[in-house]
């Protein structure tokens, strides 16, 4: 009979909230239940904290939420004593030390899976200091260093790791482009639409369009939607917001036309995966965004869309793609091929499963 592996993922949120767990290591669990491996899913916060953690107010029942998590971290880092691997995903607790992990790697001794996907030693780009003083930023490179292995969303994360720790790998954020990322055929509005997806915390980042989309609009007609869970703190006749949701998301980016990531130029941006470009190329949507970090692996800069600098790239770039649906068309089906042979589940598998070798 055989020794089957036995993993324990200690993970933020329960299963299916975040995209972050879903595309890191969450649709990764039928292939180990393909090989037969043991393995057990506990999170830092319950459902109800998912809900009401960005929204104003509910201070007293947040701070609660928190307590919760850490002291069902207790009972997390006890059931660790059982299994062969622990999968920890970004941290263990959104704040103060790492103190469960130091127990789980130096105490009890497990095997430590250290998969992250930012720049987490460095403060989020509209964090107060005090805010990242109380999330113990210099925690990340002892992570790093308790780890039997470190899995890093892109080659800038991994060059960090590798200062710390030499079983390191990376390990992409990726798709399942047979049974979620697949081109739908879908009605297309007469008006083309240029589109980005995010976070609220990532809304900063188009901040530096607005102007840009407004001069272009002044030659060029489109419409500009923006799938997110926050509405944009702008209001143009032209802009559509649509609140993301999980059931809807694919859907709704189906509708685009073009996608765009811009980012600012910052050591924290380097720290991004790519996954706007990922999700865009994937539905054989054409994505111009900033030549920063990963993006400029993602996109062959006039093959499966435009990397742009300046404003005058922007509008050029975008005006281009705007006036011939023929192109679009042609870097979308090119872009879907990139990401079948280099960012999707399949072609990621390898690569996951060595990480319990």
């Amino acid at each position: 009979m055989t020794n089957k592996k036995k993993i324990l993922f200690l993970l933020p949120y329960q299963f299916d909230e975040i995209a972050g767990q879903r595309f890191r290591c969450e649709h990764f669990y039928p292939l180990l239940r393909e090989k037969e491996y043991q393995f057990e899913i506990r999170a830092f916060y319950d459902a109800e904290m998912h809900r009401i953690m960005y929204k104003p107010g509910h201070a007293l029942k947040k701070g609660f939420k928190v307590l919760s998590g850490f002291i069902r971290r207790i009972g997390h880092t006890f059931k660790s004593l059982k299994y062969d691997y622990v999968f920890i995903y970004r941290e263990l607790t959104p704040i103060g030390p790492p103190f469960f992990e130091w127990v789980i790697s130096k105490v009890f001794r497990k095997k430590i899976i250290f998969d992250f996907d930012d720049a987490l030693w460095l403060p989020d780009e509209n964090e107060s200091a005090f805010k990242s003083l109380v999330k113990c930023k210099w925690k990340i490179k002892y992570l790093i260093k308790w780890s039997s292995v470190v899995s890093c969303g892109n080659p800038y994360l991994a060059e960090y790791a590798a200062r710390f720790n030499v079983n390191v790998t990376v390990l992409p954020t990726v798709v399942n482009t047979r049974d979620s990322h697949f081109p739908r055929k879908l009605e297309k509005s007469e008006v083309p639409v240029i589109g980005w997806t995010g976070s609220h915390s990532t809304l900063i980042y188009l901040d530096q369009m607005y102007h840009t989309l407004e001069k272009l609009r002044e030659t060029k007609e489109f419409n500009f939607k923006v799938i997110c869970n926050k509405k944009p703190p702008v209001d143009y006749p032209w802009l559509v917001y649509k609140e993301w949701t999980k059931d809807t998301e694919i859907e709704d980016l189906s509708e685009i036309d073009i996608g765009i990531m811009p980012l600012a130029e910052t050591m924290w941006s380097e720290g991004k995966c790519g996954f706007k470009i990922i999700q865009y190329l994937a539905l054989e949507i054409p994505a111009v965004a900033s030549p920063v970090g990963i993006n400029q692996n993602l996109i062959k800069n006039g093959e499966n869309g435009y990397l742009c600098s300046t404003q005058d790239e922007w509008m050029n770039r975008l005006g281009e793609l705007l006036d011939d649906p023929e192109k679009r068309k042609k870097m979308g089906i090119a872009g879907r091929k990139e990401i079948i042979e280099s960012y999707s589940v399949a072609c990621a598998s390898p690569i996951f499963l060595s990480l319990f070798e």
